[in-house]
């Protein structure tokens, strides 16, 4: 037997990590030529149509026809819905070189899903940007994501969320609100506390990155800050790769108050003076709130720290149609509804 000694196992974890880029390459390339397969599967329905054929032959019957007589020949996967996304994926991307190749069919089949030309735009970028998965993609999507995001902006700020996604260029672009937090199943109503909200968010950590977005990691909970002997804890710190920052997030069970904003600003202090050191840029701090009074809000942070945020928080996802509401009243018109060249 090989005596065991470190360059043995160095050996092993270097096969290990050569093996797991080659299955995930493989992943990626299966993906592909199978994106490549549906839209060509689409574009071959689609000029078949074109040429008169469907209305000759088969009418409005060709799918379902088609369906059955493939799945016979090819086994399962080509269902009448199935055909028709293919149908729609070429309809979408005439051109196949347009078409992402870090997403897979599974996206296309969720992002399809959306007939808004606005909405699925925005989540066909967020996913190419972020990385998200098929399950990540579709909690995003059933947490109304892009309506969220859209409704804090102006109609310029819209279009241009839909063409190329949320991009994190300054410390506003984090904020969403409201924050959803439907993954942490706390039932309403219920008489709960602060550190039982932060125990959640730690058990459920993965689910949170996810909600805040793309940058951060996490630092600690109830972090200690000493000050001329006297002890202050933030409830959660997080640090941002992007913008190269700390976040510190302090949870609040009811309404913001006045004195809660001069508490964060006193821990964005403090961290600028004590915490960074050199290339990072100054913290950001975000209140998480069941409810916000906007003019407190205001009257608050008036002249003070500029990366200072109140957002509120709901454990249920929102309403479709409040948001959509709320999207089309600064939109104004169905006629702007269409994505910039």
């Amino acid at each position: 037997m090989m005596p065991e000694n470190k360059s043995y196992y160095d050996l092993i974890s270097q096969i290990e990590r050569l093996v797991e880029v080659g299955r995930n390459k493989a992943v990626i390339a299966v993906n592909q030529v199978m994106v490549a397969t549906y839209w060509a599967v689409g574009r071959h329905i689609v000029e078949y149509e074109q040429k008169g054929n469907e209305k000759a032959e088969y009418g409005s019957q060709l799918l379902k026809r088609l369906s059955s007589d493939l799945s016979i020949r090819l086994g399962n996967g080509y269902s009448h819905s199935n055909l028709n996304y293919m149908r729609m994926f070429f309809q979408a991307h005439p051109i196949l070189e347009t078409v992402s190749p870090k997403l897979s069919w599974g996206h296309w089949f969720e992002i399809l899903k959306i007939s808004d030309p606005l909405e699925r735009s925005f989540y066909q970028k967020q996913t190419e940007h972020e990385g998200w998965g098929v399950r990540e993609l579709k909690r995003q999507k059933k947490s109304m994501l892009f309506h969220r995001l859209a409704a804090t902006k102006d109609k310029e700020g819209i279009l241009k969320l839909a063409k190329d996604g949320q991009l994190v260029e300054i410390p506003a672009d984090l904020i969403r609100d409201p924050y959803i937090l439907e993954f942490l199943k706390i039932p309403e109503p219920i008489i709960w506390h602060e550190k039982d909200l932060e125990k959640r968010l730690i058990e459920q950590l993965q689910e949170f990155l996810l909600e805040l977005g793309k940058g951060f990691t996490y630092v600690g909970k109830q972090y200690k800050i000493h000050v001329e002997g006297r002890f202050f804890r933030v409830d959660l710190v997080f640090y941002h790769r992007i913008l190269k920052c700390f976040v510190l997030i302090d949870l609040k069970k009811n309404e913001v108050e006045h004195g809660d904003i001069g508490q964060m600003n006193f821990y964005l202090n403090y961290f600028r003076e004590e915490e960074n050191t050199e290339g990072d840029n100054d913290p950001i701090g975000i209140i998480l709130a069941r409810e916000k009074s906007e003019l407190v809000v205001r009257y608050a942070t008036t002249n003070i720290n500029a990366n200072l945020f109140v957002a509120k928080y709901q454990l249920y996802l929102p309403k479709r149609d409040e948001l959509e509401q709320k999207l089309r009243a600064i939109m104004e018109d169905d006629d702007i509804l269409q994505l910039p060249e």
